[in-house]
């Protein structure tokens, strides 16, 4: 009986060993790293986002099965993206985040069928869904696989349309397929360390020659004055999470249901501004 009950604890041991290496993400170097440029990670976002104690992961365990270009004796943490539900003010939503700490939170076969999984249960719960990009687009060494995954996630952003509030939140270099799924969300949050464009720089130059840069081609200012995709700026991480968890207060958790309500001050206010808000010559 002590032989079992000790082997049972070093499975136990064992286990929340490999948990805590997964949660470790990329490791301390690339963690620094992502400090380094003002950006938190993958699961600081979620912390900051989430009440407290609320969250619930699936997949942590996943992994990818590539097994070309280096890639079958390649861990990667959780497959790079953070998936589950959890609580915000007291309300459920289902969540994704990308972790730019493993594999530059590139999006392979596995990472994308995580991402679409948590969508559908966000469809099959009538909860929001909120997206936290953080990626390098596509996993190249995956080729069709990884745009499979791709399919599957823009397949199931389309199913949410008009059904449960889609909020992005753009917290890093999104390129290729990482910018398209934010574009078919309702909301999205963009922090002025961000970049969302189809292709980068580099390929603008060698296939039209045109010299521009990340910040032109796809920064805050590119999407907020020109193109109109983004919805809000954010000066950092905390405050994109910030303005998101502000923006669900405003929304129902899905389309059966009123919007959160506010008892209104009933008071009377005199506000002398009111008289100032015409002109003189008006």
């Amino acid at each position: 009986m002590v032989v079992h009950a000790r082997a049972s604890q070093n499975s136990i041991a064992a286990l929340q060993d490999a948990k805590e290496r997964i949660r470790a993400g990329g490791g301390p170097d690339r963690t620094a790293k992502q400090h380094a440029e003002g950006k938190l990670t993958a699961r600081e976002r979620l912390a900051a986002l989430l009440d407290h104690d609320s969250m619930q992961e699936t997949g942590l365990f996943s992994q990818h099965r590539a097994l070309l270009f280096g890639m079958a004796d390649k861990p990667l943490p959780a497959d790079g993206v953070v998936t589950g539900s959890g609580k915000v003010g007291g309300r459920t939503v289902h969540f994704a985040s990308q972790d730019f700490t493993v594999a530059g939170g590139s999006a392979g076969e596995v990472h994308g069928n995580k991402i679409a999984d948590s969508l559908h249960h966000s469809l099959d719960t009538g909860t929001p869904f909120i997206f936290i990009n953080d990626s390098g687009g596509a996993r190249v060494q995956e080729g069709i696989g990884s745009l499979a995954g791709y399919a599957r996630v823009f397949y199931q952003n389309v199913l949410l349309s008009g059904v449960v509030p889609q909020i992005s939140l753009i917290c890093g270099p999104c390129a290729g397929g990482a910018a398209y799924s934010p574009a078919l969300t309702d909301f999205i949050i963009q922090t002025r360390y961000a970049y969302m464009f189809i292709t980068g720089p580099a390929v603008i130059k060698q296939v039209t020659n045109e010299v521009i840069t990340a910040e032109q081609l796809g920064g805050t200012r590119a999407h907020m004055n020109n193109s109109g995709v983004a919805h809000f700026v954010a000066e950092n991480d905390v405050e994109a999470i910030r303005i998101c968890k502000r923006l669900l207060s405003f929304l129902p958790a899905n389309n059966q249901e009123e919007p959160p309500r506010a008892d209104p001050d009933r008071r009377g206010k005199h506000d002398e501004s009111l008289n100032r808000i015409l002109p003189d010559q008006s």
